[in-house]
């Protein structure tokens, strides 16, 4: 399953029951967080997220409703005496924030905290089944946001064409690494004539805090799923571009330029009670457009 997970989708002010942004990606067996802000562990234990699953933690900027449940989450996982690596990808001003609460609360983490700074766009995780990117957004302060990037999956093997070329299921391995077959008698039998393409990689883009910015149209290109953020309704558009965020259309409009196959917007102002305005007016430019709800888990396909 490549599935996000959304825990948090208001901004700075908790409020109407909605908490600051976090969410999680999953990959199979694999998660990955992405932003902690407070109360994401009472989210994770709402929405039965098993934390032992996650080996990377990716914050996007160092503004609280981003990162603030972060260090209770650390220490939550010393407590439960945790063995494994934890990975954390942040911006480097982060790492002496963490040694410094955990010195003077003397805290001992059971785990190995492995931390990598976000410095350069580009690769920042390649695992065996994902590889994972960063890019700059236009935000008040440094931000980044993650493009999360399937690895091409091997070839399937057409069982039906393979037993009339007379291709041992032995060799199926073989031919998903793209091999041609040998026959007995010395031919060959091409691997596109036994074998077919496997579903393209799947791409989720998450573009944190940002102000409108077209130039990311080309980093999200043909993405299946984009999250961005849309802290205020269109008649607010000044107020969200002098504070370094966007609206539902504009949210709307960069779906649309990158030809993303599917919208979600979050991050939205506590000055809102109502969701639905910010569906209608994405959903006007973009149909393809959802509200990252919590609790909700939507499918990158």
């Amino acid at each position: 399953m490549f599935a996000v997970t959304i825990l948090g989708n208001n901004s700075a002010l908790p409020m109407h029951d909605r908490h600051p942004t976090s969410q999680v990606l999953q990959m199979d067996e694999s998660a990955f967080l992405i932003d902690c802000g407070e109360g994401t562990q009472t989210q994770m234990n709402r929405y039965k997220i098993r934390r032992s699953r996650i080996a990377h933690i990716f914050i996007s900027h160092l503004h609280g409703d981003h990162y603030f449940g972060l260090p209770g989450l650390l220490n939550s996982y010393s407590l439960t005496n945790r063995a494994e690596d934890l990975h954390l990808y942040a911006p480097s001003q982060l790492e002496p924030i963490l040694h410094q609460i955990f010195e003077v609360a003397d805290t001992k983490l059971t785990y190995k905290l492995i931390f990598h700074p976000l410095e350069n766009e580009g690769v920042i995780m390649d695992g065996k089944k994902i590889t994972v990117e960063c890019f700059k957004v236009k935000h008040r302060i440094t931000c980044w946001g993650f493009l999360f990037r399937e690895k091409e999956k091997p070839r399937k093997v057409d069982i039906e064409k393979a037993k009339e070329y007379k291709v041992p299921s032995s060799y199926f391995s073989h031919l998903k690494e793209g091999e041609d077959y040998r026959q007995p008698d010395g031919s060959i039998v091409s691997n596109l004539m036994v074998t077919k393409s496997a579903a393209p990689p799947r791409i989720y883009a998450y573009c944190a805090d940002t102000k409108y910015d077209e130039s990311l149209c080309q980093i999200l290109k043909g993405a299946n799923l984009i999250y961005h953020e849309a802290t205020y309704l269109d008649e607010h558009e000044e107020r969200a571009g002098l504070r370094f965020h966007s609206t539902a259309g504009q949210a709307a409009n960069i779906a649309k330029l990158a030809g993303a196959k599917k919208l979600i917007i979050g991050h939205f102002s506590s000055k809102y009670n109502e969701l639905q305005p910010f569906l209608d007016e994405a959903s006007a430019i973009f149909s393809e457009t959802d509200l990252a709800l919590e609790g909700t888990t939507y499918l990158v396909r």
